[in-house]
């Protein structure tokens, strides 16, 4: 792990405390926006050493709240930060340190559930703290969209982190699991209680790491969503009933296979890719 080091006199450095910020920001978090704010340096610090080519690439961070997460990135070397916020208090109170970074940071105020990531210039990748009330729905998106990214290290409710580096015969593998795992090697980098954060949410947090490879066997992302969803679309049923709507289900698992009486959570990865050329061709 790199260590953090930063020259003495940089600006971002000699910010004022983030719980100050936020006071003078009138910035209490707010439920409807899904906030949590991560204010020990310490542990954003040991997140943002953790980001591969820090240096080389730009870093999109969706929800920066008071900016801890994002004086992290800048001290840590970042070349440039994009931070997406919808809060307006937030982007108000990021200014001061947009511009102790130097033209190293731009705060766009904006939803990034429809924000342009390919309009952003070279390689980049996500780091964020994300809004747990749109975790899932911005890792979906971005899953469909990974080539673009070098990587995506995302801090999620600790419940969501299981599933996505859940194996198959585990209670919370599923269609998460499988997508995720098919487009990126997935490691989860730590836990952090839910007392680190301001205020404390209900549930503890787990900081992943997703970095793309290519899709394994080469099909589209809604050719293998569309078999995965039906698949575990009665978690408990057999592939034999559960797959009915895509063709032979019987027929359809043998040519792949694997036996029609398997349920979705016993197959791999590399069973549901079989799996969906199978059905591909049948379809086609």
């Amino acid at each position: 792990m790199r260590s953090l080091t930063f020259a003495a006199d940089d600006p971002v450095a000699h910010q004022p405390p983030l719980r100050d910020v936020i006071a003078a920001a009138g910035l209490a978090a707010t439920k409807a926006l899904g906030q949590h704010f991560l204010l020990d340096l310490n542990l954003t610090g040991k997140i943002a050493r953790q980001v591969p080519d820090i240096a080389s690439t730009t870093i999109i961070e969706v929800g920066p709240g008071p900016g801890g997460l994002t004086r992290a990135l800048l001290l840590a070397g970042a070349r440039k930060v994009i931070a997406i916020e919808r809060d307006a208090r937030a982007v108000l109170a990021l200014q001061p340190l947009v511009q102790a970074a130097g033209g190293r940071l731009e705060v766009i105020e904006g939803d990034a559930l429809r924000f342009d990531y390919a309009a952003v210039t070279g390689p980049r990748q996500i780091v964020s703290n994300l809004p747990y009330n749109v975790g899932t729905p911005l890792l979906i998106g971005w899953l469909e969209q990974i080539e673009q990214f070098r990587a995506l290290t995302l801090m999620f409710q600790k419940e969501v982190a299981q599933r996505l580096i859940a194996k198959p015969r585990t209670p919370d593998y599923g269609r998460l699991s499988v997508m995720s795992q098919w487009r990126c090697t997935v490691k989860k980098l730590s836990d952090l209680p839910a007392r680190a954060f301001t205020p404390p949410p209900k549930i503890d947090s787990s900081v992943v790491q997703l970095i793309p490879h290519s899709a394994q066997g080469g099909r589209t992302w809604k050719d293998m969503e569309r078999v995965v969803a039906a698949a575990f679309s009665q978690r408990r049923k057999m592939l034999r009933g559960t797959l009915k709507s895509l063709g032979d289900a019987e027929a359809l698992c043998v040519a792949a296979g694997i036996p029609p009486t398997a349920r979705a959570e016993e197959l791999s990865v590399a069973d549901f890719v079989r799996l969906t050329q199978v059905v591909c061709k049948n379809a086609g």
